[in-house]
C-alpha cells in the first residue's frame, strides 16, 4: 500500500494595485509619466486642451478648498505627499504637481478587468477592495512543482503569470506578496514595490520580516502601535521576542495573543470567496463648508444624487435594505449619524431619499456641514 501523500504546501498571494487611481489616469494622460501627480481633484480640475491641442492641467500649488489626496503617483510620493493628505498641506510641499480630479465609475471598470485577468488563471480569490485581492494557489495546476534549482520555480511563475495577465488587460503593473498565509503576504505585496513579486516563505522572517515597523502588520493600528512603542518594541523582531504572558497582560487575551502569532508569521485564516455586505453607503466631502439654510438647494441636489447613488449600488448588486441612515461631518470636524428601520426592505432611490430626509431632520443643522453621506443597512438579498 502506497504511503499517503503529503498536504501540498499553503501558498497565498496577496495582489496590490500599484497607485492605482493615478495609474489610470496615466493612461489617459501618458505625457505625465514620470511626473508627480495627485488624484483628489474636483470636476474644475480637469485638464484643458488648447486649440492647438495641447492639454494644460491644475497645479497643486494652485488648489484651494478642503479636499484629502486619494491617491499618489510615485514621483509625489517622493516629495512627500500622501494618499489621505489635505490638498493644501501637500500644495506647501509639491505645488508643481499636477492635481487631477477623481474618476470613480473608470478605476471601479479597471478594477473588475483586473480582477477578472487574475481570475483566469486562479479562481480562487478573496476581494479586499477596490485595488487588492489575495489568491489561493494552492491547488492551482503547477503551483507544486519545482523548476530547475529553484524549490518554489512553479508558484513563482503562476505569479509572474497573473503579473503578466494583469498588464496585458489593463496596461497596468501591480505588485504580488506570494507567503504560506495572508497575513504574510500582505507584508510581502508592499516590499518590494512597485511591479514587485516577493516570495517568502516561514525560513524568511527573521531576515525580511522581523527588521520592519510594527505597523507594518495588518491589525495593528496607531494606538496599538503608540503603545507597544511605549513598552520598547519598535519592530516585528521585538514583538516577537517578547514575552507572550506580558502581551497578554497588557493587551488582552486575545489581541495579546494575537500579536504574538502575527509577530512569528502565524496566520490560519483562509481565502474567503464571497462576502455578504453589512452595509452599502455613498458619502461625499465639499470644497467649502455648505450652510443648511444659504446652500440648501446645493444640499438638496447631492442628498437627491447620494440616495440615487446607494440605489443604484444596491440594484446592480441584488440587496434591498430595510435601516436607512445618514452620516454629517460638520466645519468642526464632529461627525453625527442617524438612521432609521423601515417597514419593508428597499432598494427604491425615492423610499432611501425620503427616510434619509426624516433622518436629517432629527440633526442640529446651525454649523456648515463639511461631509454628507446616505447609508442602507440591514441588508437582505433582493
Amino acid at each position: 500500500m502506497a504511503p499517503p501523500r503529503p498536504a501540498p504546501r499553503r501558498w497565498i498571494a496577496h495582489l496590490d494595485m500599484d497607485a492605482f487611481y493615478a495609474s489610470v489616469e496615466l493612461l489617459r494622460y501618458p505625457d505625465l509619466r514620470g511626473q508627480p501627480v495627485v488624484i483628489g481633484g474636483g470636476r474644475r480640475h480637469q485638464p484643458e486642451t488648447d486649440a492647438e491641442g495641447r492639454r494644460h492641467y491644475a497645479l497643486l500649488g494652485d488648489y484651494t478648498g478642503r479636499g484629502v489626496i486619494t491617491t499618489a503617483t510615485y514621483a509625489a510620493r517622493d516629495l512627500g505627499v500622501h494618499s489621505g493628505m489635505g490638498l493644501m498641506k501637500a500644495a506647501l510641499r509639491a505645488p508643481q504637481a499636477v492635481l487631477l480630479p477623481t474618476d470613480f465609475e473608470r478605476y471601479r471598470l479597471y478594477s473588475r478587468r483586473f480582477k477578472a485577468a487574475v481570475a483566469e488563471i486562479a479562481p480562487v480569490i478573496e476581494d479586499r477592495g477596490i485595488d487588492e485581492i489575495y489568491i489561493d494557489l494552492t491547488e492551482v495546476p503547477g503551483a507544486q512543482e519545482a523548476v530547475g534549482h529553484d524549490p518554489h520555480g512553479g508558484v513563482r511563475a503562476l505569479a509572474q503569470e497573473i503579473k503578466n495577465n494583469v498588464r496585458a488587460a489593463t496596461g497596468l503593473s501591480c505588485s504580488v506578496g506570494l507567503t504560506p498565509n495572508k497575513l504574510l503576504s500582505k507584508i510581502a505585496s508592499d516590499l518590494d514595490k512597485p511591479d514587485g513579486l516577493c516570495l517568502l516563505t516561514a525560513d524568511d522572517i527573521a531576515e525580511r520580516i522581523w527588521p520592519l515597523p510594527v505597523r507594518r502588520i495588518n491589525g495593528i493600528g496607531p494606538k496599538a502601535g503608540a503603545k507597544l512603542e511605549g513598552l520598547g518594541i519598535g519592530t516585528i523582531g521585538e514583538l516577537a521576542r517578547a514575552e507572550p504572558g506580558g502581551l497578554i497582560e497588557r493587551f488582552g487575551r486575545s489581541y495579546g495573543a494575537w500579536l504574538h502569532q502575527a509577530a512569528h508569521g502565524r496566520d490560519e485564516r483562509t481565502v474567503v470567496t464571497h462576502h455578504e455586505p453589512v452595509s452599502l453607503s455613498r458619502e461625499t466631502t465639499f470644497e467649502r463648508d455648505l450652510h443648511a439654510r444659504r446652500d440648501r438647494e446645493t444640499l438638496g441636489t447631492v442628498f437627491t444624487q447620494l440616495a440615487r447613488q446607494v440605489a443604484a449600488d444596491l440594484q446592480r448588486k441584488g440587496y434591498v435594505g430595510r435601516t436607512i441612515g445618514i452620516k454629517l461631518r460638520f466645519e468642526d470636524f464632529r461627525t453625527v449619524t442617524r438612521d432609521q428601520t423601515i417597514t419593508a426592505p428597499t432598494a427604491d432611490a425615492q423610499a432611501i431619499r425620503q427616510a434619509a430626509g426624516l433622518c436629517l431632520k432629527r440633526v442640529d443643522l446651525s454649523q456648515r456641514i463639511r461631509l454628507l453621506g446616505v447609508r442602507v443597512a440591514n441588508l437582505s438579498r433582493a
